[in-house]
């Protein structure tokens, strides 16, 4: 199995690199992320990643991982490829277990190009490496939960715009349920906090690793990738 996957993963990681979208992606992303650090720095004098882990990259992934995943599954089925997968002795899941990965690491080469903000900070004071490493391990999840949310919108339509607005949609579901707690009783606003993914990036980011936000960041992304096998499967139905 992993053989298959890692031979997915290795496609994909060539398709982004040998065409201008993985570089336009991390360009990007790093205009924006360096930007918003840079006016921090030296326009306020605030020389600190809170901004950064809690609002500037969850916000620049808002729009950047459905960038990344709308082809992934889109593109193979309106190419006619993905019935030509049905034909060699591979798996449904690792399909996507290796595009999945393929995404994943290209979003964290584009968190291990920020490395110099907290090594800025570092020349300028003393950092709280608790609060860093927590930071960039909650941007990891959150970015992975979102891969995994774009992967099943993609498997959903052929067309790569269709994806890329359900996958944001959803996407921007999940990034404000917190935000709307204030609108709902008790019972119902603990609900949506929980299910909340900046929720639990918040707690993570304060550098305590609680196992309730891990299980809850690994069961968005199991459920959405295993929804995203179930929309290959689905081809088998008709």
């Amino acid at each position: 199995m992993m053989t298959n996957t890692w031979t997915f993963t290795v496609k994909e990681l060539k398709s982004f690199f040998n065409s201008p979208v993985a570089y336009v992606i991390l360009t990007l992303f790093l205009l924006i992320a360096g930007w918003f650090f840079s006016a921090g720095l030296f326009l306020v004098g605030q020389a600190e990643l809170r901004d950064l882990f809690s609002t500037v990259v969850p916000l620049a992934f808002l729009f950047f991982v459905p960038a990344i995943t709308m082809r992934l599954i889109a593109e193979e089925k309106k190419s006619g490829t993905l019935e030509l997968l049905v034909t060699l002795p591979v798996r449904d899941v690792e399909i996507v277990l290796g595009k999945f990965l393929a995404a994943f690491i290209l979003l964290a080469v584009a968190l291990l190009l920020t490395f110099a903000y907290p090594m800025t900070i570092a020349t300028l004071g003393d950092p709280d490496g608790g609060a860093i490493v927590g930071g960039y391990l909650g941007l990891l999840m959150m970015g992975a939960s979102y891969l995994a949310i774009g992967m099943f919108t993609s498997g959903l339509t052929q067309n790569q715009i269709v994806a890329f607005i359900t996958g944001f949609v959803l996407i921007f579901v999940f990034y404000m349920l917190d935000k709307v707690v204030i609108f709902f009783p008790g019972a119902i606003a603990s609900i949506l906090e929980y299910l909340s993914i900046t929720y639990h990036l918040d707690n993570i980011a304060r550098g305590i690793i609680d196992t309730r936000d891990v299980i809850y960041f690994a069961s968005v992304i199991t459920v959405f990738l295993y929804l995203a096998v179930r929309t290959l499967e689905s081809r088998r139905w008709r």
